[in-house]
This record gives C-alpha cells, sequence and structure tokens, in this order.
C-alpha cells in the first residue's frame, strides 16, 4: 500500500510516504513560505523521488485539525483535488495524534498546538502503543494540570505549544524536556497514523474529508458576540 501523507496544520508543511509500512521519503519545510507555495514542489519531488505517480497512491493521509484553519484548508483542499478523480480513500486525521505518533517511548505523550488566548489544544497518548488517553481539547493550558498529576510517567510535551507546556509544568517530577527541533510535526506522523484509520476501517471519500476545528473562528466568535450584544440591547 502506497501513503501519500500532508501536514498544513501550522506554519510548517510536510509531506511523507509510506510504502508497505517503511517510511520511504519525509520532507519538513520551515522557511516562511506560504502552504501555497511550498505545497505542490513538496508533493512532487516526494512522488519522484520514490518513483510514483497519483494514479499508484492507494490512501492520502492529513492533518483535518486542530489547527491554523487556513493551513488546514489549504491541505484538505489539495487532498480533495488529488483523490476525486481517482476516487482515492482519504483519512484525515488529528494534528495531536499525529505529533505523537512522531515519538516512541515509556510513559505518556502530549501532543500541544498554542490556540492562542491563552490556550492550547491538546490531547494525551501512550507512548509506547499510541493509544489515546485524552480526547482532543482546546483549554488555558492550566486545564491539563489534573491529568498530569496522575498520568504515567515520564510525560513528554511536542508540538508548537510544548513551549507553554514546558514553562508553566516543567518542574513537575517526570516531566521531560523535549529540544525544540523535535517538537514539530513530521509528515511521518500524518502517514502512521492515516495507516491505523485504514486498518480500522476509519477512511472515507475525499467529498467526505472535512476539518475539525475544535472551536470557531475569531471572525465567528465576534459575530457572536455583537449578536449577543444586540439582544442584550433590544
Amino acid at each position: 500500500m502506497n501513503i501519500l501523507a500532508l501536514d498544513t496544520a501550522g506554519k510548517t508543511a510536510a509531506v511523507a510516504v509510506l510504502q508497505d509500512g517503511a517510511l520511504r521519503y519525509a520532507s519538513f519545510c520551515d522557511t516562511g513560505l506560504t502552504h501555497s507555495e511550498t505545497l505542490l514542489p513538496l508533493i512532487d519531488t516526494a512522488l519522484h523521488s520514490c518513483g510514483l505517480t497519483l494514479d499508484q497512491i492507494d490512501l492520502y493521509g492529513v492533518t483535518a485539525g486542530p489547527g491554523s484553519f487556513t493551513g488546514l484548508r489549504i491541505g484538505l483542499a489539495m487532498v480533495k483535488g488529488l483523490a476525486l478523480p481517482r476516487n482515492t480513500p482519504c483519512a484525515g486525521v488529528s494534528t495531536l495524534e499525529a505529533l505523537a505518533w512522531g515519538r516512541v517511548m515509556e510513559g505518556t505523550v502530549i501532543g500541544a498546538l498554542d490556540a492562542r488566548r491563552g490556550q492550547v489544544y491538546w490531547a494525551a497518548f501512550d507512548g509506547a502503543t499510541h493509544a489515546r488517553l485524552t480526547p482532543d481539547t482546546a483549554a488555558p493550558v492550566e486545564a491539563m494540570e489534573n491529568f498530569l498529576k496522575s498520568c504515567k510517567k515520564p510525560v513528554l510535551f511536542v508540538g508548537d505549544g510544548a513551549a507553554l507546556c514546558y514553562n508553566k509544568f516543567g518542574e513537575i517530577p517526570g516531566v521531560l524536556p523535549c529540544p525544540q527541533p523535535l517538537r514539530g510535526l513530521r509528515g511521518a506522523g500524518v502517514a502512521l497514523a492515516a495507516q491505523l484509520c485504514w486498518e480500522e476501517g476509519r477512511c472515507t471519500s475525499a467529498a467526505e474529508l472535512l476539518p475539525d476545528y475544535h472551536r470557531l473562528s475569531q471572525a465567528e466568535r465576534e459575530r457572536a458576540a455583537r449578536e449577543a450584544q444586540q439582544r442584550g440591547d433590544s
């Protein structure tokens, strides 16, 4: 099985190819360019390097959320455009789960993304099996304190929200430091999470592929606030 995996959930972009369970290609781009500039060249290089064509891709994996709303839409739109003409199945995977797949260890891996406004998107996974321990959640950093007290140690934070978590919980016994270059999402994690979706029968058609934002956009929040204020004034 040939899996082409894409990640555009944050400021970085990543592409990976998984062939019959073996990682054949992985690239990661953090140059400050937009995903619309980098994604197609990354995909083209990956396919060329592996000697594959789009007709030979059996499954597309893509981060469906949480993450940057614009970034997620770019990745999902790209996968839809590639998969629809060939009816290739797709796997929209949790960005936090894909982060966790990038680490193998005893203890607990917590994927964390900076959600702004003092919040993080976070979820915890068993470090050895990658079994999910908590749902994807958007909450203040402090909200995970009770979980950290009782979860299996050691604990490792990964993702662009890891710094916020280490600033708050880095002194807790059992919380291990993770070097910044190893915190980022890699396409391989998306590919492995997509493979699990395939094995568990959770893949979808390209038409059914949808983002999972986990909270309202800023525009939607502002509109809701205006509507609430108007109701209060009437």
